[in-house]
């Protein structure tokens, strides 16, 4: 059992595989957080301390102890009004106008299996889980609160959320909602996130959490390309191999914010939660609200266990569908090959070079609907332009396949064009404010997706589309940010979170309409790159960026966290189209294959020569496919730190290993780089295939092995190792 209680000291225990999280109903029915960690036995309530502390403000329950003061306690789910002073997981405006929640333990219950989330992306599991529901409430303003834990024992995972139902006769107002809350009592610990920008995402950021806070999120309608809604706090001198260290991953692709701070006497706090700005969601009598989970696991064999954690969480408990955990198709996307400049017989061309290279899939990217022959028009108007691809999209379709090659299509369901059709009938449709001229992303607008006539008429539109023959992939793009947040349906402060609501209910009756087909999330690449879109599209274009350089470190970023099955990757043309850099075949190929694979890029303009590396690239990665899809991924260098980059994937019976290396900077005279591996079995003997050479598993991971030294730039090798049978 994952799951029991005291009833002597009325403590709650959860454990995992490798970890313990505790907490208490104090004898005030307040819900205080004992420990979370590596497992042990036995209870943590000896931690706690109890001491008159200066303007730390004390309950009326507590009568005259003046040493019990929530603004020291360390708590399971803290709220304001409590004389708590710290960050807090919940606020909610009163139908008084006050805020205030003070939440006491009501009851708790343990049952098997993992609970869902109406209306919400949510790690499932049909077997080897648990549930933990803690009902709190307010009884002044008559306000319940359940806390949800799903634990799932083996993987080591704990996931978090909260429902916050008005029981009261009036309305109220949630002005800040999180679901999930970590109270640290001492220790120092360092922040990792993953900051970036549109074509340069995720990037490694390591910083102390201080006495003075650090907030980020996103505000932009989408998880965002500027942060990701993903942390790891780490003991101090945690590191890749070795430490302590807690992750906190937010399922969910709208705004968010997370909050760190040590308080005035040594206790950490972190909160994952929705962004309080833009939000002030309207509940009125009898209405519940939902946080989105947070995905918590510890490790104590430092990043690289906690990713370990993720990957196998993500691909088997979020990710959906046949595409689960099978191989994805090779693809060529059209874009970087046409952009907007095609026919139909450019992507039966393509398809047919496709064919000829090993490649499995071509897809139709932007510009084959309505008015769009380039990005200011047409959105909306999800109608095939006949005349522009010459023939119709069934017969296109046809041909492609009849040369064995599968098809795709590129959608933008969101997006509105002011110089379309549909904004010609439904201008309302789009999201502006009243009196005010809207702001511009990408010269277009964002459709009110909180409103069901409109999802029902863009739904009916692309299911059209959809019809007309054998799609199995499509292409979801979003490239704005939401401004103008206004809808003429609702209360404003529900809007940013209802519009993800919307794009999850799209989304869910299209894999039920067509469970066959295989969704490609995209933001303008790595915009909306979250647990929450994984649930219903199983991979996500990592980055606009297909600079094989810069995607080296966009996806050791994205790898903390999520597995390479779902991050979409491209060898493309060079010059490259977003940095003008020249990277050799090769080195792109490598590149790509830490992610879906595929090619981006203009087939015609290929020499013979290159056309042969392509065939025995795509040839290789086959090969590669199952281990690259399925095995533990282990980061063996750094790009933010190192001269070179270096990742391994191991089977899980360990019997086979594919390093990947490129080397990212070149000198005269240079120095000799070695790179230790991870993840085999220490007594056995390993063949690499290329060389034929024999190691033993022991000498490969402490003694490691010698990068090759070769003239010329970004060099990229790859190293195939298997178990010697005995």
């Amino acid at each position: 059992m994952a799951i029991f209680y005291q009833e002597d000291k009325k403590i709650i225990t959860i454990n995992t595989a490798c970890s313990t999280y505790q907490m208490m109903i104090d004898k005030y029915g307040a819900l205080l957080h004992l420990y979370y960690g590596k497992r042990i036995k036995g209870d943590a309530e000896h931690l706690l301390a109890y001491l008159d502390r200066g303007f730390s403000g004390n309950p009326v329950e507590a009568g005259g102890d003046r040493t019990y003061s929530y603004d020291v306690l360390p708590q399971e789910y803290p709220t304001l009004g409590t004389g708590d002073f710290r960050n807090t997981a919940l606020n909610l405006r009163n139908s008084d106008g006050s805020e205030c929640c003070r939440l006491k333990y009501v009851s708790h219950s343990i049952t098997d299996g993992k609970y869902a989330l109406e209306g919400l992306p949510a790690v499932y599991a049909k077997e080897g889980a648990q549930t933990l529901e803690i009902v709190l409430a307010d009884e002044v303003a008559d306000v319940q609160v359940k806390l949800l834990y799903g634990v799932l024992e083996a993987e080591d995972i704990i996931t978090r959320s909260a429902v916050i139902t008005n029981r009261g006769k009036g309305s109220i107002t949630l002005e800040k909602a999180g679901s999930a809350n970590l109270d640290f009592l001492y220790g120092d610990y360092d922040l990792i996130s993953f900051y970036g920008r549109h074509a340069l995402e995720r990037n490694f950021q390591r910083s102390r959490i201080g006495h003075s806070g650090t907030v980020f999120g996103s505000r932009r309608g989408t998880s965002s390309h500027q942060y990701s809604p993903a942390v790891v706090i780490a003991e101090k001198d945690a590191n890749e191999t070795a430490g302590n260290c807690y992750g906190m991953l937010f399922v969910y692709s709208g705004n968010f914010m997370f909050e760190a701070e040590k308080d005035q006497f040594g206790l950490t706090r972190a909160i994952m939660g929705l962004q309080s700005d833009l939000f002030h969601y309207h509940l009125e009598a009898g209405e519940a609200f939902t946080v989105p989970e947070t995905i918590l696991t510890f490790s104590g064999e430092g990043f690289s266990g906690i990713s370990k954690r993720y990957h196998r969480c993500i691909r088997n408990h979020i990710c959906r569908g046949p595409y689960q955990n099978r191989v994805r198709p090779v693809l060529i996307n059209s874009w970087e090959a046409a952009y907007f400049d095609f026919d139909g017989n450019t992507i039966f061309e393509l398809a047919k070079d496709a064919a000829e290279l090993g490649i499995d899939m071509v897809v139709m990217d932007d510009g084959w609907f309505g008015k769009r022959d380039d990005d200011n028009s047409g959105l909306g108007d999800w109608v095939v332009n006949e005349e522009k691809l010459g023939c119709t999209l069934k017969e296109l379709i046809e041909k492609v396949n009849s040369v064995g090659v599968k098809f795709g299509i590129w959608i933008e369901p969101e997006m509105i064009s002011e110089d379309s059709e549909l904004y010609r009938k439904h201008p309302d449709w789009a999201m502006k404010i009243p009196q005010r001229s809207p702001v511009y992303g990408r010269n277009q607008l964002v459709l009110d997706f909180t409103r069901k006539e409109v999802r029902d008429y863009i739904f009916d539109s692309i299911c059209a589309v959809l019809d007309q023959g054998n799609i199995e992939y499509v292409k979801w793009d979003m490239n704005r940010s939401i401004t103008d947040v206004f809808s003429v349906e609702r209360p404003q402060g529900n809007v940013t979170h209802d519009y993800v609501l919307g794009v999850y209910e799209f989304l869910e009756k299209l894999i039920s309409r067509y469970p066959k087909l295989l969704i490609e999330g995209c933001s303008g690449g790595g915009g909306r790159f979250d647990a929450g879109m994984l649930y219903y599209t199983p991979q996500i274009w990592c980055s606009d960026n297909t600079d094989a350089v810069n995607r080296l470190k966009i996806q050791y970023g994205t790898s903390f966290f999520y597995p390479v099955s779902t991050m979409g990757a491209h060898v493309s043309a060079v010059p490259n189209h977003q940095t003008g850099r020249t990277v050799s075949l090769n080195t792109r190929g490598v590149i790509a294959m830490s992610g879906t694979f595929g090619y981006e890029l203009d087939t015609k303009k290929l020499s013979e020569e290159e056309k042969e590396a392509v065939r025995v690239q795509t040839a290789r990665f086959k090969v590669y496919a199952d281990l690259i899809q399925t095995g533990d991924y282990y980061r063996l260098s750094s790009p933010f730190a190192d001269t070179f980059t270096a990742w391994q994937f191991v089977s899980e019976d360990r019997k086979r290993t594919l390093v990947s290396v490129v080397l990212t900077e070149i000198e005269g005279n240079p120095e000799v780089h070695y790179v230790r591996l991870r993840g085999l079995e220490p007594e056995k003997i390993y063949i690499e295939k290329q060389s034929g050479r024999e190691y033993g598993g022991q000498v490969l991971m402490e003694a490691g092995i010698r990068i090759p030294v070769e003239f010329g730039e970004y060099q990229a090798y790859q190293m195939e190792f298997v178990m010697k049978q005995a």
